[in-house]
């Protein structure tokens, strides 16, 4: 009898770390900004992939702001967190975000948005290759001009790399048709409201454009707005193939909008933050492609990036 309940005290001992270990994996992960279409996609698709996964998330807005966006992340490695999760505020300003992940050993996973500094290890991004996406959308733009006419770029947030890496998409190709030239570049900062105003000054001033190529689709509909109820001797084209820019399309006031998988990159980035976190290996870059979106395919994206 004794021997008995000796082996079923060891045998419990021996079952507890295992027990201890079998604890749910948490995660932190800050957005750069809640009040956005196209994140609210993103964070909706990690919220379902982390309840898929057992995962505990936290989420936090970082409401565009670079300073509270890296208090947040010290406020995960003071919880202890398993893995990081960040949407960058700024693309550019990364680098403490990294330091203090390194140093405490978390493993970091950047999405969406592709910082702008090398990824050491326990570090991933999971995203998009936002220069093609200038270059599909600009190349939709130029066939439906029949090669000639001038064309104004909506930029998003300057401090972003989709910004200045779809920017640079679009001019690539419009550097390849010589009946093509940029007249207007200005930042409307992703958000609808500001590509109003910003569109509504430049009709204000008598701007010659035929064409309009924004960085996403949020800025495409703010131009819209301002175009008023007869659009149609503007083409303007978006970048993210929301709900929104999908109606457009079939309604056949956008010309195109190049479909960014926020499912795919909200899954995959849960997905890479668990494996890290359970020490398994990761490729440092995983590519979530791009794809273009006109009125004769839009059917196949319905549904695909809902929130």
């Amino acid at each position: 009898m004794n021997i008995k309940k000796t082996l079923a005290v060891t045998l419990l001992a021996c079952m507890l770390p295992a027990a201890a270990m079998a604890k749910d994996l948490s995660v932190g992960v800050s957005m750069a900004l809640f009040d956005d279409n196209f994140l609210t996609i993103l964070r909706t698709a990690m919220q379902k992939e982390m309840q898929k996964e057992g995962v505990q998330g936290q989420m936090e807005d970082a409401k565009g702001d670079v300073s509270q966006q890296l208090q947040q992340v010290q406020n995960f490695i003071g919880q202890g967190v398993d893995a990081i999760i960040v949407n960058p505020v700024d693309t550019n300003a990364v680098k403490p975000i990294m330091d203090q992940a390194t140093k405490a050993g978390i493993p970091l996973i950047f999405v969406n948005r592709r910082p702008q500094a090398e990824l050491s290890d326990k570090m991933a991004y999971v995203g998009s290759d936002s220069e093609l996406a200038g270059r599909l959308q600009m190349e939709a733009l130029a066939k439906a001009l029949n090669g000639k006419g001038n064309v104004a770029i909506l930029m998003g947030d300057l401090a972003n790399e989709a910004t200045r890496d779809r920017t640079k998409g679009v001019e690539a190709v419009v550097a390849k048709y010589p009946g093509i030239k940029v007249v207007q570049k200005q930042t409307a900062k992703f958000m609808r409201n500001d590509a109003v105003d910003v569109v509504s000054n430049w009709l204000t001033a008598g701007d010659d454009i035929q064409a309009i190529a924004s960085n996403n689709d949020e800025m495409a509909i703010g131009a819209l707005q301002a175009l008023g109820k007869n659009p149609n001797h503007i083409l303007i084209a978006g970048v993210d193939g929301t709900p929104d820019a999908l109606q457009m399309l079939k309604n056949g006031k956008m010309v195109a909008t190049v479909f960014q998988d926020a499912k795919g990159q909200g899954e995959g980035a849960v997905q890479t933050a668990v494996k890290l976190a359970k020490g398994e290996k990761v490729q440092k870059i995983i590519d979530i492609p791009y794809q273009l979106i006109t009125k004769d395919n839009m059917q196949q994206f319905v549904n695909r990036n809902q929130k």
